[in-house]
C-alpha cells in the first residue's frame, strides 16, 4: 500500500481492496468529505455481498462499531490526504492491523469522515470459515493487537483468502 501511494500522483489517496467495489458516488463523497479542512480522511460503510442471510447484520455491526470508535478497516476502503499519510509515516510496517493501526493515527491528527455511502466487499471469508467463527476471530485479533500483542505473533490466526 505504501508503494502504491509513493507511485500515485494525487493528493488524495484511496485505498481499495481488489475485492471491493466503490459506490458510483465515491469521488463526489470523498471530495465532499475533504471539503472540511479539518478532515483528514475516513472511510466508507460496508456491505459484505454473499448469501449468508446474517451478514447484512454483520455489515451493519461493523458500521456501528466503525462510526463509534472513528477506526475503519480496509474492507470499507480507506482514504487520506496524501500530505496526511506522509506525515504519520503512511501504513506502518506490520504484517496484520496496518489498517487499524493507520486509521488509530489519522484520529490523532483530524477529523476522520464515516461516509454512510457503502462499499460492497466480498463475504468469501466468512463464509467459508464461517459467520460466528470469522466475528470471534476478527474481535479477538483486534482485542489482542489493543492489548499489545504483536502483529506478526496475531497474522498466525489470520489465514490469507486470495
Amino acid at each position: 500500500m505504501n508503494l502504491g501511494a509513493r507511485q500515485a500522483s494525487g493528493d488524495v489517496l484511496l485505498f481499495l481492496h481488489a475485492d471491493t467495489r466503490p459506490p458510483p458516488t465515491a469521488l463526489v463523497d470523498i471530495a465532499r468529505a475533504l471539503g472540511d479542512t479539518r478532515c483528514v480522511g475516513g472511510r466508507f460503510d460496508v456491505d459484505l455481498e454473499g448469501s449468508h442471510p446474517m451478514l447484512k447484520v454483520v455489515g451493519e455491526l461493523i458500521n456501528l462499531r466503525s462510526r463509534l470508535t472513528w477506526v475503519g478497516t480496509g474492507d470499507q476502503a480507506i482514504f487520506v490526504r496524501r500530505r496526511v499519510f506522509e506525515r504519520i509515516g503512511g501504513y506502518p510496517d506490520i504484517p496484520l492491523m496496518e489498517d487499524i493501526a493507520l486509521c488509530r493515527a489519522l484520529k490523532r491528527v483530524g477529523d476522520v469522515a464515516c461516509l454512510r455511502s457503502r462499499v460492497v466487499t466480498s463475504a468469501r471469508r466468512w463464509e467459508r470459515d464461517g459467520l460466528w467463527r470469522t466475528i470471534l476471530r476478527m474481535w479477538t485479533l483486534k482485542f489482542l493487537y489493543l492489548a499489545g500483542v504483536p502483529p506478526a505473533r496475531l497474522k498466525q490466526f489470520y489465514a490469507d483468502t486470495r
